[in-house]
């Protein structure tokens, strides 16, 4: 039997859900981390690079829970929720296909005004605890700026695990595209899914995705392609949307996004279970 574990998009208060949620879980006896396959998708990515690293998610789960400052009105991260907005719009555009859509969306990350690549990669280098990739079937998912291509990186791709899940993370407009071998690549949360389109050959399969709202039906179609037998969506709640507010990357957020994984997972512990062992 395989499983695969998918991990979808969701900045800052989706990285604090999903280790509240995963946390949850594997107190309650689930513990997903030990899937097969684990596939992250932009917030996804850096927490599926932590599972599979094998980190204590009681430790994780104490640091989401630190309170910091708001967002300051008008810095990177306040205005980051306005210009995903302006992304989504080109992206969810019925009239454009999907791959021409996210190469306009490509172009508009190139073109961004934003920090330097160098001290962008410095900075998730704090996010991450692990240099390498993980003895584990880990895959992270990018797109390409230039052509709107959708791809994952692994330990056999050659590309360093800091790039692959910086590239998953660069938000259009907000985080610079990182370079891989001469190409840009930015966040795979441009696809609208969560990836689990990825894990073709999985036997049951379980899709964590914090923004479902805004793009279930794209997911729910990933799920239909994976094949799995065996296939569970988990999604917010709306105490966890309401914790998450309007801007997805809010530090401040954090410690409410946590506690409301923690919380949710102790709803649907017995239902996972179920499915997963």
């Amino acid at each position: 039997m395989n499983r695969a574990l998918v991990l979808g998009g969701g900045g800052v208060t989706g990285i604090a859900w999903h280790l509240g949620l995963l946390r949850g879980l594997e107190e309650a006896g689930v513990p997903l981390g030990d899937a097969d396959t684990i596939i992250g998708t932009s917030a996804g990515s850096v927490v599926g690079a932590l599972v599979a690293a094998g980190v204590d998610l009681r430790a994780a789960v104490a640091a989401q829970q630190v309170e910091v400052p708001a967002a300051k009105p008008g810095s990177r991260t306040a205005s980051g929720g306005s210009r995903w907005l302006t992304a989504m719009a080109v992206l969810m555009d019925p009239s454009v296909p999907p791959r021409e859509a996210r190469a306009r969306v490509g172009a508009m990350a190139l073109t961004a005004d934003t920090q330097d690549e160098a001290a962008y990669l410095d900075r998730m280098r704090g996010l991450i605890p692990v240099s390498d990739w993980p003895d584990r079937d880990l895959r992270v998912t990018v797109v390409d700026t230039a052509d709107g291509r959708d791809l994952t990186l692994d330990a056999a791709s050659g590309v360093p695990l800091l790039h692959a899940v910086s590239a998953s993370c660069a938000v259009p407009g907000l985080m610079p595209p990182v370079t891989i071998d001469g190409r840009r690549y930015m966040d795979g949360g441009v696809r609208l899914g969560a990836g689990a389109d990825f894990a073709k050959g999985a036997d049951r399969l379980v899709v964590i995705a914090p923004m479902a709202m805004v793009g279930r039906d794209r997911i729910l179609a990933e799920m239909a392609d994976s094949g799995a037998e065996r296939t569970l969506l988990i999604e917010p709640d709306e105490a966890a949307v309401a914790a998450f507010g309007t801007n997805f990357m809010d530090p401040a957020r954090r410690p409410d996004a946590v506690r409301a994984g923690l919380r949710q997972a102790a709803v649907l512990a017995d239902g996972v279970r179920e499915m997963w062992i």
